[in-house]
């Protein structure tokens, strides 16, 4: 598959092979007058628009035209829990009435409630809705997203969430950076006893995903009255020393310093971070720990949302996701994430795209292939509608991906339909 796209009004690059942090987040690195060529789904050469249209022979190429259109990388959705059964619209309504997330937990709802229902689905059913989701988020202009199991509490179920993103990895488009998730609450047959569970996790449950390849990842709900430190550390340096990578839901809802916790580990991430101490952000800067933030579970809460500001001044890589889940945060809305960050985070729209990109792509390990547009990366990559990458913030909650470019081939286009794969 060989592509040309031609004359895009501009090209965002985020040019980096590395998260940005800081001030560095400013950078978008934006072309103009330039053309991009695609071979065999790698970004081969990027020039001026008339210097392309003379080295290479046309009739050779795809050539999609991109006139009065930006040009970006692909989104990267870094922490979901897209697959799932059941759902939780009950426990909204009481959301809105004022009743707390930590309450609803408290008399069986919350990640429980998702728990039984996910138990109760075959393979097949949580395939295929965990599919139609993966579908929306290409329409939005994610070409990877990060995927967590934890609705299974046990072993049958969590290694079912996780064949299922294995084998939606293999046949979807869209590239699943898959993350191991059984500490995401504890099941009430433990009695309160966090640290039974967690060695039960430690011996039973994590050689078995490591044995059959399932997971990249493994993280765990470090909170108050879920997994506090000592029971999250323990976890957390099991799960590295048989070769996994860390993430950490870290000082969401209850400051218990998850975020140092992150630091000490060296996670690649800590997510949420609503509680984050000035301390523990320190941490997650001085050890390397991209901070992904979650604006729209903070949204959905009615909580205040995480220090984007404080943060990036302070020198942080800080990363945007969606956490789409179907209890805290049902939605995988790119541009009200986008809205958010920009309107009730501080965030400028510059800092933002690249949050979405190459620092979003830190955040599962993979800056190196993904998450710019640079000579020897993945071709990756979204074409707006519009000629700036300004609209993203200005056309307020609306999608204006047009199309969307995956390993160099056109997988969605809203002229012709939508979805083309």
């Amino acid at each position: 598959m060989k592509m040309i796209i031609k004359n895009p009004s501009q090209i965002v690059t985020c040019s980096s092979f590395e998260g940005k942090n800081g001030s560095k987040m400013q950078d978008l690195n934006v072309l103009s007058d330039s053309s991009l060529v695609i071979e065999e789904g790698i970004i081969k050469d990027i020039d001026k628009t008339n210097i392309i249209l003379e080295k290479y022979d046309l009739n050779e190429y795809e050539i999609v035209d991109a006139t009065n259109k930006a040009l970006l990388p692909g989104f990267v959705d870094s922490h979901t829990h897209f697959v799932f059964g059941g759902y939780r619209e009950e426990e909204f309504s009481w959301r809105l009435r004022g009743d707390s997330y930590m309450d609803i937990m408290q008399r069986g709802g919350g990640i429980v409630s998702s728990v039984k229902s996910t138990k109760e689905e075959d393979f097949d059913t949580l395939y295929n809705s965990a599919k139609k989701r993966l579908d929306s988020m290409l329409s939005f202009g994610v070409t990877t997203v990060e995927g967590k199991s934890g609705y299974g509490l046990d072993m049958d179920t969590e290694i079912k969430q996780l064949q299922v993103m294995k084998k939606l990895n293999e046949d979807h488009v869209l590239d699943i950076a898959t993350t191991f998730l059984g500490p995401h609450a504890l099941p009430k047959e433990y009695n309160k006893d966090e640290m039974k569970f967690i060695d039960f996790m430690i011996e039973k449950v994590l050689p078995r995903v490591k044995e059959e390849n399932l997971a990249e990842f493994a993280d765990i709900f470090c909170e108050k009255n879920v997994f506090e430190i000592e029971s999250s550390k323990k976890y957390l340096n099991a799960a590295k020393e048989m070769g996994f990578k860390l993430k950490l839901h870290a000082d969401e809802i209850v400051r218990i310093e998850g975020a140092k916790l992150a630091g000490e580990v060296k996670a690649v991430s800590a997510d949420h971070l609503l509680q984050a101490s000035d301390e523990g952000i320190k941490s997650l800067v001085d050890n390397d720990v991209v901070c992904t933030l979650l604006p729209m579970t903070a949204f959905s809460l009615k909580e205040e949302y995480a220090r984007a500001r404080y943060m990036i001044d302070n020198g942080a890589c800080v990363a945007l996701a969606t956490d789409l889940n179907p209890g805290s945060c049902f939605t995988n809305s790119i541009p009200l994430m986008i809205s958010l960050a920009t309107i009730y985070m501080n965030m400028s729209i510059e800092e933002t795209i690249n949050a979405l990109t190459i620092n979003a792509a830190k955040a599962v390990f993979r800056e190196k292939q993904i998450g710019s547009i640079d000579v020897g990366k993945k071709a990756d990559m979204i074409v707006l509608e519009f000629p700036s990458y300004k609209f993203l913030s200005y056309h307020i909650g609306v999608n204006i991906v047009e199309k969307v470019i995956k390993n160099g081939k056109l997988v969605f286009d809203k002229t012709k339909g939508g979805i083309l794969c």
